[in-house]
């Protein structure tokens, strides 16, 4: 028997939450970050001090409050403060496709006291996607810290769709003029490359449809105005539990212990479809070793507690701690391979720039 379905959820986070704003934004990023905070300048470990920290820790979020990357980022930051027995304070910057707060924080003093909870989308997509609207290098304007989480999409469609399966979307899409319809949080977002990755392995027609943030693409995929999306489980998790999304595969190596009996693309026939997404913590570039490894220890000890682990993995999602070399040279190879991705499925860069 078919469950019951139920009224769609209200207030569902979204990972998706690089927005269709970016040119508007990142044009006026650069003043915005400079009015803000003190250009940043090379700085001893101790001026003034001959311990770190010893002061208020801010951690700039690229994303509004109440976000699933936000809700993770500052129960992280609370165990921090707890740990170091000082404030860790989040500021929300959100705009931009994160390219405020990821600014802010490059003219930021490079002290120690100005983090960036980055992401694929600031330091992956929008230097693929979005090449001559950056103001700011991905690798070399950042002092790498730890990832936190990581997390892979599920293809989700409305809970009564025709399509069961990928093999049932990929016949519908033989037969529906003008091919399906899925949507995304914006343009060279996680869902929009997946969907073109989807579109390229199981050579089937597609229109994408962006939108300003994932809450409300998965709000038009249950009425019935979308084919599919590819969403985290953090976003697309209590649609799929009140009965209104369905999920019929999983874009990662393995199933999702909260998805078992979900088959990964590879096993429903579409291998190579997929992009793990990651958040992370970022310094100014000119932080001083010293100060990157006391971060890195104190975040990963936070990143490990069990309230976080528990927390994370609730949501189908796994916590990522890594050294500062590792999580460096990680964003390096996520962008050759994302860039692989765009060229492979014909995605044109010189265009694919939101209003």
């Amino acid at each position: 028997m078919e469950p019951t379905k139920r009224n769609a959820p209200t207030g569902a986070s979204c990972c998706g939450e690089v927005g269709m704003t970016r040119r508007r934004f990142i044009a006026s990023a650069s003043a915005s970050a400079a009015a803000g905070l003190t250009l940043s300048l090379p700085v001893a470990v101790a001026e003034g001090s001959t311990t770190f920290p010893d002061r208020t820790i801010i951690i700039q979020v690229p994303y509004a409050a109440g976000g699933g990357s936000d809700t993770i980022t500052r129960l992280v930051a609370r165990k921090m403060s707890e740990n170091i027995s000082l404030p860790v304070v989040i500021e929300n910057r959100a705009g931009g496709g994160g390219s405020i707060a990821s600014l802010a924080v490059k003219v930021a003093r490079p002290d120690g006291y100005t983090i960036l909870m980055g992401h694929t989308g600031t330091h992956v997509f929008n230097p693929v996607m979005f090449p001559k609207d950056m103001r700011y290098d991905p690798i070399n304007d950042f002092s790498f810290i730890t990832p936190m989480v990581r997390f892979d999409t599920a293809l989700v469609v409305p809970y009564d769709h025709p399509a069961k399966s990928v093999k049932d979307l990929i016949e519908l899409s033989r037969t529906k003029p003008g091919g399906l319809t899925f949507g995304s949080s914006g343009v060279g977002d996680t869902a929009h490359l997946i969907g073109e990755m989807f579109k390229a392995r199981a050579r089937i027609a597609t229109v994408h449809v962006p939108y300003r943030g994932l809450a409300p693409a998965l709000t038009d995929l249950i009425a019935g105005r979308l084919d599919f999306i590819f969403s985290s489980y953090l976003s697309a998790g209590p649609y799929l539990e009140s009965n209104n999304l369905r999920a019929i595969a999983w874009a990662g190596e393995a199933r999702s212990p909260k998805l078992p009996d979900v088959p990964t693309m590879a096993e429903a026939g579409t291998p190579g479809v997929g992009i793990e997404t990651w958040f992370g913590f970022m310094a100014p570039k000119e932080t001083p070793p010293e100060i990157i490894d006391k971060l890195n220890a104190e975040f990963v000890r936070a990143i490990n507690s069990e309230g976080v682990k528990t927390f994370v993995e609730a949501r189908a999602a796994s916590i990522f701690p890594l050294t500062p070399a590792v999580f460096a040279a990680r964003v390096a190879s996520d962008i050759t391979r994302v860039r692989q991705i765009v060229q492979e499925a014909k995605i044109d860069t010189t265009t694919s720039v939101a209003p």
